[in-house]
């Protein structure tokens, strides 16, 4: 009788063994002994528990090709399934009188006309095979909860961190990447901004050299899991709980909530993004009176409406044109216009706001490359220790995972001191001159770029009847009068160097003052 031989291992891992040889040679001996003749060998390196096991399948479309009868050899049953799910095709192939099942260790054959003890021994070892697994699963899943529950993390790290394996001890860690770490970490500071939307961040990200661990570009599908993944915050989501991780946070948590807030308003947005009309305060205003979103509705088609509340009845609709608004918002947006004479001074403040902020940045530079030598001197004392027995294992491990964590916190922040000094220079400047042609730009824009020019000026737009009440951003809010540019930049005079850091938490963490692509544009093309 012709015959195929099978022989199976688990994982890529069990190749270095002699698992499939000495199989192989087992199945080659047997087949010698009952006179079998092999026609085909398969040796599958997959797991028997997967639902897709294409060697498998393979080798099931052999048998079913042969037109008599053939004999499958394996070593065990459990080398052929762990389960049931594969009995009925072996019962349908016996049936047909195309397939005799020899397992060599059990000492069984089965065919069409085996009886109830050889189907017995066969059910039997499937349900051994299945037992082990199950066990084997619990005690995996045993040893995972374990692990998540005191702080650690079970497979890949997510970007930005890379798994390390501890040469001596043999413990696997997760440590910040000296490559992306900065990136991801300035992924979520841009986006904070709100300023880009996930497709312009990736294309961002594409320009300061950010990529998959295959090398392939982050895509916006990709960012929008990164930018919800609280592992980069020092928590860990597991089966929809988060547990407390023992590796280095990449990023405050405040950043992270700005972000997911940031976030969550968008998807709002899309819902309703299409509409026949591009209303310009679409969402953009809130109602004093009921605390919702004022809604747009036209009217014969060119009248555009604002429906909010009437602070007299808040029972009844109010309609306010959309026209008496924009007057409104055109006057505020005059009001922080800066004079020619005010204009030169307040650049010239804004130059040597920058210049100062240099200075403070070179002094960190050195305070935390002074940080960084010294903990790596720690380091150093703390192997002579151990290497001369003055302190137990125990201890320096501990020890040195202290140290560790507190040396990659200052090297991320080492990496990000060059960038922050352009930004904060390039925001202080851009805001003087968008506050300088705001109303011209607002008057000679389309509605995305008015839009963006009032999420960008305006925190908090209310309309109360037909009052419209706001708030500008920080330092705009300072110059709504002549006066307040010269109290700004007597601020400076007094204490230059504590108004440095003011405006460098403005402009660099809250980044409400960084202008959107868009008015980037208009603002060159208006200068």
């Amino acid at each position: 009788m012709k015959a195929i031989i099978l022989a199976r291992i688990s994982s890529d891992e069990q190749k270095d063994g002699h698992s499939l040889e000495a199989q192989i040679r087992n199945l080659k001996l047997y087949a010698e002994q009952k006179n079998l003749i092999i026609t085909k060998e398969f040796t599958l390196v997959e797991s028997s528990t997967k639902q897709r096991r294409p060697e498998f399948e393979r080798m099931i479309d052999f048998i079913k090709t042969q037109k008599e009868k053939i004999a499958l050899v394996v070593d065990t049953v459990d080398r052929l399934q762990r389960s049931f799910r594969e009995t009925p095709t072996f019962n349908e192939l016996m049936e047909k009188d195309l397939l005799e099942l020899h397992f060599v260790k059990e000492g069984n054959i089965l065919s069409k006309d085996a009886n109830s003890s050889q189907k017995l021994m066969w059910n039997m070892g499937v349900v051994m095979a299945q037992s082990y697994t199950d066990q084997l699963s619990d005690n995996i899943k045993r040893s995972v909860n374990f692990k998540v529950r005191n702080g650690g993390w079970c497979g890949q790290a997510p970007i930005g961190y890379t798994n390390v394996v501890d040469s001596d001890s043999g413990k696997a860690s997760i440590e910040p990447d000296v490559n992306n770490a900065h990136l991801v970490r300035k992924l979520f500071i841009e986006y904070s901004k709100g300023t880009y939307s996930l497709k312009l961040l990736s294309e961002a990200s594409k320009q300061w050299g950010l990529c998959s661990r295959k090398g392939f570009t982050i895509g916006p599908q990709y960012l929008h899991g990164l930018l919800q993944n609280p592992f980069y915050y020092g928590v860990m989501r597991f089966k929809e709980k988060l547990y407390p991780h023992n590796y280095t946070p990449l990023i405050p948590k405040e950043l992270y909530d700005k972000c997911q807030k940031i976030m969550l308003k968008r998807g709002k947005r899309r819902n309703k993004i299409n509409t026949k009309h591009p209303y310009l305060f679409r969402e953009l205003i809130t109602c004093a009176v009921s605390k919702r979103l004022v809604t747009s509705d036209l009217k014969k088609g060119k009248y555009c409406y604002l429906i909010c509340r009437n602070p007299q009845n808040p029972s009844k609709k109010l309609w306010v044109q959309e026209n008496e608004v924009i007057k409104q918002v055109e006057i505020a947006l005059k009001k922080i216009k800066i004079s020619d004479e005010n204009y030169k001074k307040v650049t010239e403040k804004a130059q040597q706001l920058s210049t100062t902020y240099k200075s403070e940045r070179q002094k960190n530079l050195f305070s935390l490359q002074k940080e960084q030598a010294n903990i790596e001197s720690q380091i150093d004392k703390l192997t002579d220790l151990l290497i001369n027995d003055g302190i137990t294992r125990e201890v320096y491990d501990r020890k040195y995972t202290q140290l560790k964590r507190l040396s990659d916190k200052v090297a991320l922040d080492l990496q990000e001191q060059s960038d922050d000094t352009k930004d904060f220079e390039r925001a202080l400047l851009t805001i003087l001159l968008l506050c300088n042609r705001a109303l011209d730009l607002f008057k000679s824009s389309k509605i995305n770029i008015k839009r963006a020019l009032m999420e960008t000026l305006f925190s908090n737009l209310q309309l109360e009847g037909k009052k419209l009440e706001y708030s500008l951003v920080s330092p705009v809010s300072q110059w709504e009068t002549q006066r307040g540019y010269k109290e700004w930049w007597r601020e400076q005079d007094s204490n230059l160097r504590t108004l440095a850091r003011a405006e460098l938490q403005s402009a660099a963490i809250n980044h409400s003052t960084i202008p959107p692509q868009g008015i980037k544009k208009r603002l060159k093309e208006l200068s």
